[in-house]
C-alpha cells in the first residue's frame, strides 16, 4: 500500500439464460480480426491505444481501499494514532491525488510477478479521483447530479462528491474514537471488529470503494467516453487528424478511455472467466511483470466474469463486453476520416451492446448482494450468523446499486431506480425483529430487476437468497 499513515515521510509500507435474457453476440466480422485490443497509429508512431488515465484512477481505487482495510490494525496495535482530520487528509491523497507528492508512492499490487509499473508516476499523472466523480466534469452528463442524485438522504448530502466526503468524514471521527478507545458495538454488545463498520452496521469501506466505481469508472464511460450527446465528445469526437502530440485521433481515445474504465486486460477475450475472477492478471509478454495498464483487470470487467460463473441460466457478459468493445475499436481503425451516417450507426450498436453488457453485469452484481444479505438476516438468530459480513454484503449491494443512476441508457426507469433505493434502505437491518420486512423489501428490488433487465428467473435466487446469482 502507500505511504504509511499519519508519516511525515514518505517511505514505503507496502502490503504486503433463457429466453428472457438478451442475445450477448454481436454481430461484425471485423471483430473477428484480432483477438487483442491493439491497434496501430496511423503515423506509423507504435500504439494508438492509451488510457493510463483509467488505470490510474482504478488504482488510486484500490490503493484507498486497502488503506481502510488496513487502518484497523494500525490503530488496535498503536502504530498510529489518529487526530481529527488526519484519515480525512489520507484519503484525500486519493481522491486529490497530487503527483508533485505521490508520484513516488508504490502503487497497490500483490501477484506472484511484479508490477512493470512501480510508482504512481509510472503509471499515469496528473490525474485524481474527485475530478471525475458524477457531477464534476459536467459538460454532456445526463442529469444534474447537483439535485438529481438519488440514494443516500443525510444532511449536507447533494452530490456525488459530497457523499463521499461524508464518508470519509465518519471514517475519520471513527479513527479517532476508536484510537481513544472507543469503540462501537453491535446491538449484543460485542465490540465492532473494524474501525469502517459504523454503529448502524454501514461498512464504510465496501461503500467508498463500490460507489466510487460506480461514480467515476461507470459515469464516466457510459455517460461521456461512450456517449453521443455533445458535439466534439466520445462517439462524435474527431475522427480526421491525430490529437496534436498524440498517437490517436480523439474517437480513438475516447472509445479507448472507455475501454480504460471498464477495466478489461487487452487479452481479455481470449481468458477464463476463472482467470478473470481469480487470477485478474497475466504476463502477456511473458517479460516476467504485469503491465498494469494492459495485462491486469479491474473493477467492473471482473465482477461480469464473476457474475458469468454464478449465473444458474447461462449469462456470458464478458464476451457480450469484449466483443462490442473490440468490433467498435476495429470498426473506428477501419475508418480514415469522418464515420458516415451508417459507420456512426453501427458504432453506436456496439456501443450499446459493451454498455448493456456492463451495466448487466453490475445489475446481476446487485442481484448477487441481495441473496448474500438475504442469507445473512436467514442466520441472524444461529452460531454461524456474522454481523460484519452482514454489513459487509449491504455495502456492497448499497454501492453497487447506486451506479445505475449514472447510466444515461439505463435499463431501471427513474421511477424504479427510487423503488428500489427505497426498498434497500440507508443501513442493513440488525435486529430479528425487522428481518421479515427487510427480506420483503430485498426481494421486492430483486424484481424490479429482474424486470427492468429481463434475468432469468433461475438467476434470481429463492426467498431465502439461495440457488441463484
Amino acid at each position: 500500500m502507500r505511504t504509511c499513515l499519519f508519516l511525515l515521510a514518505l517511505a514505503a509500507c507496502t502490503d504486503g439464460t433463457d429466453d428472457t435474457e438478451p442475445d450477448t453476440s454481436v454481430d461484425s466480422d471485423s471483430s473477428e480480426e484480432t483477438s487483442v485490443y491493439e491497434f496501430d497509429a496511423r503515423d506509423g508512431s507504435g500504439s494508438s491505444v492509451v488510457y493510463t488515465g483509467q488505470v490510474f484512477r482504478h488504482l488510486l481505487i484500490v490503493g484507498m481501499t486497502q488503506e481502510v482495510g488496513d487502518l484497523t490494525g494500525r490503530i488496535d496495535r498503536g502504530d498510529v494514532f489518529p487526530e481529527t482530520g488526519d484519515v480525512t487528509r489520507d484519503m484525500n491523497f486519493y481522491l486529490e491525488f497530487d503527483g508533485s507528492t505521490g508520484g513516488v508512492v508504490p502503487v497497490p499490487f500483490s501477484a506472484d510477478l511484479p508490477p512493470l509499473q512501480a510508482t504512481y508516476a509510472d503509471v499515469a499523472s496528473g490525474s485524481s479521483l474527485v475530478e471525475k466523480i458524477a457531477g464534476n466534469d459536467a459538460p454532456g452528463q445526463h442529469a444534474d447530479w447537483t439535485t438529481e442524485f438519488v440514494g443516500w438522504s443525510q444532511p449536507g448530502v447533494t452530490t456525488p462528491e459530497s457523499l463521499v466526503r461524508a464518508w470519509v468524514s465518519e471514517l475519520d471521527s471513527l479513527a479517532v474514537a476508536r484510537a481513544g478507545g472507543d469503540i462501537p458495538q453491535w446491538s449484543d454488545g460485542t465490540p465492532m471488529p473494524s474501525v469502517f463498520l459504523t454503529e448502524d452496521g454501514v461498512d464504510l469501506q465496501q461503500l467508498l470503494q463500490k460507489f466510487l466505481l460506480g461514480s467515476i469508472a461507470y459515469s464516466q464511460g457510459a455517460d461521456d467516453y461512450l456517449d453521443d450527446d455533445l458535439d466534439g465528445k466520445g462517439l462524435l469526437s474527431d475522427n480526421t487528424a491525430l490529437v496534436d502530440g498524440q498517437p490517436y485521433t480523439a474517437l480513438e481515445h475516447a472509445w479507448d478511455e472507455g475501454f480504460g474504465y471498464f477495466g478489461a486486460t487487452r487479452t481479455y477475450g481470449s481468458l477464463s472467466d476463472d482467470d478473470i475472477a481469480d487470477i485478474g492478471s497475466r504476463d502477456d509478454n511473458e517479460d516476467g511483470a504485469i503491465d498494469l495498464t494492459s495485462e491486469r483487470v479491474y473493477g467492473h470487467a471482473s465482477n461480469a466474469a464473476k457474475r458469468d460463473l454464478g449465473a444458474v441460466v447461462a449469462t456470458d457478459y464478458t464476451e457480450q463486453a469484449w466483443r462490442a468493445f473490440l468490433g467498435g475499436r476495429t470498426l473506428i481503425d477501419s475508418v480514415e476520416g469522418e464515420l458516415t451516417a451508417d459507420q456512426l450507426a453501427e458504432l453506436r450498436t456496439y456501443r450499446d451492446d459493451a454498455v448493456d453488457a456492463w451495466e448487466r453485469a453490475i445489475a446481476a452484481t446487485v442481484v448477487h448482494y441481495i441473496n448474500d444479505v438475504l442469507q445473512d438476516m436467514g442466520k441472524m438468530d444461529g452460531d454461524d450468523y456474522s454481523a460484519a459480513s452482514h454489513a459487509k454484503h449491504w455495502a456492497e449491494l448499497k454501492g453497487f446499486s447506486l451506479s445505475l443512476q449514472f447510466n444515461p441508457r439505463s435499463a431501471v426507469s427513474t421511477e424504479d431506480f427510487a423503488a428500489l433505493q427505497e426498498r434497500i434502505a440507508m443501513a442493513p437491518v440488525l435486529t430479528s425483529a425487522d428481518v421479515d420486512q427487510a427480506s420483503l423489501d430485498l426481494i421486492a428490488a430483486r424484481d424490479i430487476l429482474a424486470t427492468s433487465y429481463g434475468f432469468a428467473a433461475e438467476n434470481l435466487g429463492d426467498s431465502s437468497g439461495e440457488n441463484g446469482w
